[in-house]
């Protein structure tokens, strides 16, 4: 039978609940438990698919094609299960689920309410998702991930359908973490507890009991005040466990674990599990503090003021540098700044990179530093509208179409290199037609594909026969004009199978040392354990760059 950990959050959002559930899952699996873990989001829409980035961060896609919450990516990186749809989802899907469900006459007549029908609903979704891996095995333990802060609204049915679940399915079968903050007040010079002993207040009022405090505050919480939250918590002291800042998230199993937080689980969970062993983390963590090389990379879009836009692919870069030794510093340009101004901020990077993203602000500024990057033989890596761009920008500079664009960001345009795709088939196999007026939500290509490979290509030194990557876009490179581009050098080392859509983009190394574009989104699938091949050979690339600069 799997049992359940659910993780609330209290005081403030963005306390990182999901690094804390990650981290105790990683902890827990290296006690030799299957391990799963979930998020509930309170929000109404159906995912986060249309959200701004500024609304909420990246949008992580998993396998199976699902636009989930970015705390998705955090729990990948953290353990080996793979996410999948039913590991995500919001008030919307439940809230839709159940007015199907009362339109097919399902509830035989009666009044559908929050209670009893919402929180049913709530506990089918969480059991429906919790118990099997993506490889078909059983697990262990799934660890649910509450979003929203103790004391909103939004997130009362969810706090109540929990609550239900822990008694329907008995004692010793689920346990409550509580991560909350304890702010230093600079003018008293002390933590305050007061806000958090409110916080488990509002817990306890609605029946949830927590069995842990996990403690955010800037410095390590002393012994008296660990006492004084047990205290007016009614929690064991053993339970309160401080949680400062660190430098890198890939401390946090090592802090909770040497403060037993996985043995209290596996007590109040009845489970007998061997000691866990995190010398994984623990080398990790020495690797990332012990560069022995150092590069500065160019990343261009117009998030920049919200990093959490480009989680997964910030990640991926330091788990690069990780197995290349390297300490990869991100420095982030706005494209929009880099429209109207010279590009001396690039010109001393040792790599460039062009995220993906949507919409027109911003898009000439990254063609600008792609041009740079192509005729000054920097490293570039093109991801999604990136890889688009790229072939927009040779398809101006190169061929001489100087009007040449996407349709997204010039309907009108007399060379679309890069247009709407209108019909493809899903990962099941069935079929996709869409049109400029088709719905913005879920309507992309999404989720991951198998294509072949070229060989003697870079990207086929990189990948192999074949690539399998994640995708997100509505837009693909015009299989026919394209050809006039390869007449002028450019390579398309991998298509689609069944659509022969490009798939990856690369210039020949005689001209261009390393020049990749993607269509995909490599980040989804990096992990710190192994890294991934794409991300490392662009960190190789930039310290080739790099070498060779200080050598002139």
């Amino acid at each position: 039978m799997t049992k359940y950990i659910f993780v609330t959050g209290g005081v403030v959002s963005s306390l990182g609940k999901g690094i804390a559930a990650a981290s105790l899952a990683a902890i827990l699996e290296s006690r030799g438990l299957r391990v799963n873990l979930m998020k509930l989001d309170p929000y109404i829409n159906v995912d986060p698919g249309t959200m701004s980035p500024f609304q909420h961060g990246e949008v992580f896609v998993t396998e199976d094609g699902a636009e989930t919450d970015l705390d998705l990516g955090h729990y990948e990186r953290f353990i080996r299960n793979k996410m999948r749809k039913t590991n995500n989802f919001t008030t919307g899907q439940v809230y839709e689920s159940v007015i199907r469900k009362e339109r097919r006459g399902e509830y035989l007549g009666k009044t559908v309410q929050v209670i009893p029908h919402i929180t049913n609903e709530i506990q089918a979704f969480i059991e429906r998702g919790a118990t099997i891996a993506h490889d078909g095995s059983m697990i262990d333990i799934c660890i649910v991930e509450i979003g929203g802060t103790v004391g909103d609204i939004e997130s009362l049915p969810f706090l109540e359908a929990v609550r239900q679940m822990h008694l329907r399915i008995g004692k010793h079968n689920s346990c409550f973490i509580h991560l909350t903050l304890v702010p230093f007040l600079a003018g008293a010079g002390e933590l305050k507890t007061k806000p958090t002993q409110h916080s488990v207040q509002k817990l306890r009022e609605i029946g949830i009991i927590p069995h842990a405090l996990l403690c955010r505050a800037d410095r390590i919480i002393p012994d008296d005040e660990r006492e004084k939250l047990s205290m007016f918590s009614n929690i064991p002291v053993n339970g309160v466990i401080s949680v400062n800042d660190v430098d890198t998230i890939y401390k946090i199993p090592s802090l909770l674990h040497s403060q037993g937080l996985d043995d209290l689980v596996c007590a109040e969970l009845q489970i007998k599990a061997p000691k866990g062993d995190l010398s994984l983390w623990n080398n990790l963590v020495t690797a990332l503090e012990n560069p022995v090389y150092e590069i500065n990379i160019g990343m261009i879009g117009k998030y920049i003021d919200l990093t959490e836009s480009y989680k997964s692919l910030i990640e991926a870069l330091k788990h690069a540098g990780i197995h290349k030794q390297t300490r990869v510093n991100i420095c982030y340009l706005d494209s929009e700044n880099l429209e109207n101004s010279d590009i001396e901020s690039i010109k001393n990077l040792h790599a460039i990179l062009v995220p993906g993203g949507f919409g027109k602000r911003g898009t000439e500024g990254k063609i600008k530093a792609i041009q740079y990057a192509r005729e000054n033989k920097i490293p570039y890596l093109g991801i999604c509208l990136g890889m688009q761009l790229a072939v927009i920008e040779y398809a101006r500079n190169v061929v001489g179409w100087k009007e040449a664009n996407s349709t997204e960001l010039d309907p009108s345009t007399p060379y679309p290199i890069v247009g709407l795709i209108t019909e493809w088939q899903n990962i099941d196999g069935t079929n996709q037609q869409r049109d400029i007026n088709s719905d913005l939500g879920g309507t992309m290509r999404l989720g991951s594909q198998t294509c072949p490979v070229q060989s003697n290509t870079l990207a086929y030194k990189i990948y192999g026969n074949n690539v399998t990557e994640r995708h997100r876009h509505r837009y693909e490179v015009n299989n026919i004009l394209v050809k006039e581009l390869q007449k002028k050098g450019l390579i398309i080392s991998a298509y689609t199978p069944n659509e022969y859509l490009p798939e990856i983009m690369e210039l020949p190394q005689s001209e261009h040392p390393w020049f990749v574009g993607v269509q995909f989104h490599p980040e989804f699938s990096s992990t710190p354990q192994n890294g991934h091949p794409l991300f490392k050979a662009f960190v190789d690339a930039a310290l080739q760059h790099k070498s060779k600069s200080l050598t002139n």
